[in-house]
């Protein structure tokens, strides 16, 4: 390994699956394990080999992957005390789990030593030392966890330095110092990373750390100025508690700013969040550093006036860099540039006609101070763009709609599974349509009623979903009389897009934004 290189080992699939609301089946973690595999991160850890059955699935099904570059590792503790390491049946687990990487977690606080395993520092030792010469032995790839080194170097600097030099000794490849708590500051970690490196300079060092204090990106990388070669954290962040380093961000890190070498491919980071994100049915946070659909977007005029002119005046990274892209918002904060930018983005070019652009300006301002929201409505922003151009051709025209909800119970006064009718009058050119839908909540019964009263004339509607839905309520303090935002978001297979409405009645609102996600998904076919 050169002196540039930094090996990346991801404990998403053990720390990451303990986050809150986190549950990977065998399948999810199988497919997440081929995507870190494809994006080249170097140790996958899988988790305890018979802590569980679905682990002990895992370790016997991920054997048979056709892994092209990363190895998987099993994690376990190092033998009980009073029992020699070959009769342990933890290591034995580990061994048995054919993981060609076995992770060994060991105390290296003494308070815990103490009190949590109730058994002397001089046995802690011999426990550290045997577990490691035992999965040496066996032939593996030993990473040794230091569970609360930083802890331990502040309450015992000798005996802290001890358990490292002990799993040294006995041949760990890699001694990985764990900021458990999550609560020191990238300063100390520095300090207790470089005194490691220098009691152990010919032993590889690796960096372990949670974010408890919001400094876990932060330490990590003042571990590796103080020498650690080896990082770990999670895909996104996920984890106990606040959660784990995020490995991602670390990596772009590493790479865009200091140097480093992690992986070959850092076009794919934002792919792997997004990917690991939808396997743990969750959503990427918008702000999430670089991968993030937030991360390159622009809301001031004055920062869309300048990116117009230079792309870094305002990006410290190149979005495509990291497999992300530039975007501009359109909200009441926009400029003139701000609103060029979108719209050309969107299809339309309001350079050339200051009245329309001036005016589309003045819309988003107004309707803005009225509730709306465009930073997530694309659709209904083209729209509200080609309104001002005068190329809006309304598809067809409403003459009414109708929502029931109804629900008839005779067992208490709380009603269970309440049903909705819509019906919808419309007419397309010279032709009314009248067409009746049903649906679990009103929303999806007058969608379902739309599709139909449009299908025959725009067939190609049955293309076009509805693939999420929100409501927020602008003002609460005004009780039911509040009005109500609500967005939705539409897709065709290949692209997504969002429409907004607002009304004091939230099925109005619906109503307007769901006609134009149809609107503009029928724009985008050219129909």
């Amino acid at each position: 390994m050169s002196d540039c290189s930094i090996t990346t080992y991801d404990c998403t699939l053990r720390d990451g699956e303990q986050g809150l609301g986190i549950t990977l089946s065998v399948e999810d973690k199988l497919r997440i394990v081929e995507r870190l595999d494809r994006f080249g991160i170097d140790i996958v850890e899988g988790g305890y080999p018979a802590s569980n059955p679905k682990d002990a699935e895992f370790f016997q099904r991920v054997s048979k992957l056709p892994l092209r570059h990363a190895r998987v590792a099993a994690f376990g503790s190092t033998c009980r005390k009073g029992v020699p390491a070959s009769e342990d049946q933890g290591l034995a687990n580990l061994l048995e789990s054919g993981a060609p990487v076995v992770t060994i977690v060991g105390k290296a606080w003494d308070y815990q030593v103490e009190t949590a395993l109730q058994t002397t520092l001089e046995e802690n030792l011999r426990m550290v030392r045997d577990s490691v010469a035992f999965a040496k032995q066996a032939g593996r790839t030993v990473v040794f966890d230091a569970e609360h080194f930083f802890d331990g170097y502040a309450s015992n600097l000798d005996y802290a330095l001890s358990v490292i030099e002990a799993a040294s000794l006995a041949g760990a490849d890699s001694v990985d110092l764990c900021e458990t708590r999550g609560g020191a500051l990238p300063s100390a970690v520095f300090a207790a990373t470089r005194a490691a490196v220098e009691h152990l300079p010919n032993q590889k060092i690796g960096i372990h750390c949670h974010n408890d204090a919001g400094c876990a990106v932060a330490s990590t990388l003042a571990a590796v100025e103080a020498g650690a070669t080896q990082v770990q954290g999670t895909v996104n962040g996920y984890g106990e508690r606040v959660g784990n380093c995020d490995l991602l961000c670390t990596i772009a890190d590493l790479q865009l700013k200091m140097g480093k070498h992690c992986v070959d491919d850092l076009s794919q980071l934002t792919g792997v969040a997004n990917f690991v994100a939808e396997t743990c049915n969750l959503v990427l946070p918008a702000q999430t550093p670089y991968t993030g659909s937030a991360a390159f977007a622009h809301k001031g005029g004055l920062h869309a006036s300048a990116l117009a002119k230079d792309r870094h005046a305002y990006e410290h990274a190149d979005p495509a860099a990291v497999g992300n892209r530039s975007t501009v918002l359109v909200s009441d904060l926009a400029g003139r540039a701000s609103l060029v930018s979108k719209a050309a983005d969107l299809g339309f070019d309001l350079s050339s006609d200051p009245a329309a652009l001036d005016a589309v300006l003045a819309d988003v301002k107004a309707r803005e101070a009225a509730g709306y929201s465009y930073e997530v409505a694309d659709g209904s922003l083209a729209i509200m763009i080609m309104r001002h151009l005068g190329t809006y051709r309304p598809r067809f025209a409403l003459e009414s709609f109708r929502v029931i909800v109804d629900d008839r119970e005779d067992t208490g006064s709380w009603a269970k599974d309440a049903a909705s009718e819509a019906t919808v009058k419309i007419h397309v050119g010279d032709r009314r349509f009248v067409a009746t839908g049903e649906g679990v909540g009103p929303v999806g019964a007058l969608d379902t009623a739309l599709r139909k009263a449009i299908q025959e004339s725009y067939p190609d509607v049955s293309g076009i979903e509805l693939v999420d839905f929100k409501v927020r309520i602008l003002d609460e303090s005004v009780g039911t009389g509040a009005v109500t935002r609500v967005n939705i978001v539409t897709s065709d297979g290949s692209s997504t897009w969002g429409t907004v409405g607002v009304s004091e009645n939230i099925i109005e609102a619906s109503w307007n934004a769901l006609v134009d996600s149809i609107e503009y998904g029928l724009h985008k076919l050219g129909k």
